[in-house]
């Protein structure tokens, strides 16, 4: 009869254990307010993107080519020479020749054709690609930080639900010592070995989710660091912000999917429809960008073709002769230019080079959309897949694993089940909370990466608004 009462109770224990970590985990889902030291999703992504030097140095590129392209159609200065001509050497008199004189010159050189223009053309063209290279940069740091911040919440909770369950298998392993040392239950000694095993085997996981947790919070400090640096000092780094503690909020972030109809049909375009998506991509309309100024390169190497102009001009004063007479100043005005005659070696090779250099650009177009289009494959499958799995962990799995435990967990309670099975229970129960987990960051994830796809064409409505309001403020004034 004592056996039987000590039995019940450690049992009865177990039970009260497994109910109040219910209650922890039903309490820990709800939603906390957050600290301002905490970091959020969209807080670390717009952080990322305002202190990402990638884009300044980008701005400072295109500002360098809009300078350059107002040299570009600038006229080359003009050279002057200053000269004493047919100076005797028998005497150094300037008087004693006439043909000694104090010669003046300009020369004014004129490009071939009209490649003033067409360079400048050119390099304005290749200005107007660095706009379309920072949204898709700004993007991309979407996506990276983005992923990065999934990733460190993913461990961060992962550690949060073993810390939560680590409490209730200590309380299995004491539960199964005072039933063994009763020695009138069911327990025995490789229960208590197998307790204490798990309880070692979830300090080594969160051992080895503490490094994975260091090793994204160092990813991320790289994208979240701001040097603050004062002009008076620039080694004084005491402003840097320290993220060796990052704290990220426990808001699980709600993404919105671009173009979601085109995601979730059951229908798969075909690629040459897909392109059509595509094409307002930044990336790719900074390349039609440089292919169109790689068009202009060929224009600008087909002028080589063209004569190379100058005009000079010279004055040269003479002194008067020996005699005293005066003599005439004289005034010289003359044209050069260069005849292109043997171009098969030259002017040929450049205008093949630079038509080379275009369909080398455009190949670099076809990569990228062949990369996108991949991309929108293999995103939206794994998508569809995620979505299955999670449906079935919500209806099927979950459930039938917390069922599972009850079950092994009522069995020990009336003396009719084993202890290793109600372990072996609770752990199942924890790798389904952690793998449910991993779905959820797994599917936001991908949203991130579909949406950096579909990026254009969110910045392509977001132009037609501007453009229809601009319009509309127009028809009103």
């Amino acid at each position: 009869m004592l056996g039987l009462i000590n039995t019940t109770t450690s049992s009865q224990l177990l039970a009260a254990s497994l109910l109040s970590l219910a209650c922890i985990n039903a309490f820990a889902n709800n939603d906390m307010p957050q600290k301002s030291s905490i970091l959020s999703f969209e807080q670390a992504i717009k952080a990322a993107q305002k202190n990402d030097p990638w884009l300044t140095g980008n701005k400072h590129q295109q500002q360098a080519i809009s300078a350059m392209s107002h040299v570009a159609s600038t006229l080359p200065d003009p050279k002057m020479s200053l000269a004493i001509a047919n100076l005797p050497i028998d005497g150094f008199d300037f008087g004693q020749e006439g043909m000694t004189q104090l010669k003046v010159g300009f020369t004014q050189m004129f490009p071939r054709g009209d490649s003033l223009n067409i360079k400048n053309q050119q390099l304005r063209q290749q200005s107007q690609a660095y706009p379309f290279q920072r949204q898709d940069r700004k993007a991309k740091v979407a996506f990276t930080v983005g992923s990065l911040w999934l990733d460190a919440y993913r461990v961060q909770q992962s550690i949060t639900l073993i810390e939560k369950n680590r409490s209730l298998f200590e309380q299995l392993a004491d539960v199964a010592q005072a039933s063994y040392s009763s020695a009138l239950g069911k327990t025995r000694q490789q229960d208590i070995v197998r307790a204490q095993l798990e309880l070692t085997r979830l300090e080594d996981r969160l051992a080895l989710l503490a490094q994975q947790q260091n090793r994204y919070q160092g990813m991320l400090s790289q994208w979240l660091t701001t040097f603050a640096v004062p002009t008076t000092d620039p080694l004084d780094l005491t402003r840097v912000i320290q993220l060796h503690n990052l704290k990220l909020s426990n808001q699980f972030p709600d993404i919105s999917l671009l173009n979601p109809e085109l995601i979730y049909s059951d229908k798969w375009l075909a690629a040459e429809e897909l392109v059509n998506y595509f094409a307002t991509h930044p990336a790719v309309i900074a390349l039609d960008k440089k292919v169109l100024a790689s068009k202009t390169g060929i224009n600008l190497a087909e002028q080589k073709y063209q004569p190379e102009w100058g005009v000079n001009a010279s004055y040269g004063y003479r002194d008067d002769d020996p005699m005293g007479n005066s003599r005439a100043d004289l005034f010289s005005v003359g044209v050069t230019f260069d005849l292109p005659l043997f171009t098969e070696n030259r002017q040929d090779m450049e205008v093949k080079s630079a038509i080379s250099q275009t369909e080398a650009v455009k190949t670099e177009r076809i990569l990228l959309l062949r990369q996108l289009l991949g991309a929108y494959a293999s995103g939206k499958g794994r998508l569809l897949r995620l979505n299955e799995r999670k449906a079935l962990y919500k209806t099927q799995l979950l459930p039938q694993i917390q069922d599972q435990a009850e079950a092994s967990l009522t069995a020990y309670t009336n003396d009719d089940g084993d202890f290793a099975e109600v372990v072996r229970s609770r752990i199942a129960v924890l790798n389904s909370e952690i793998d449910d987990l991993v779905i959820m960051v797994e599917q936001q994830k991908i949203l991130l990466e579909l949406n950096y796809l579909f990026i254009g064409s969110l910045a392509q409505s977001q132009s037609r608004i501007t453009s229809t309001k601009n319009g509309a403020s127009h028809e009103f004034n």
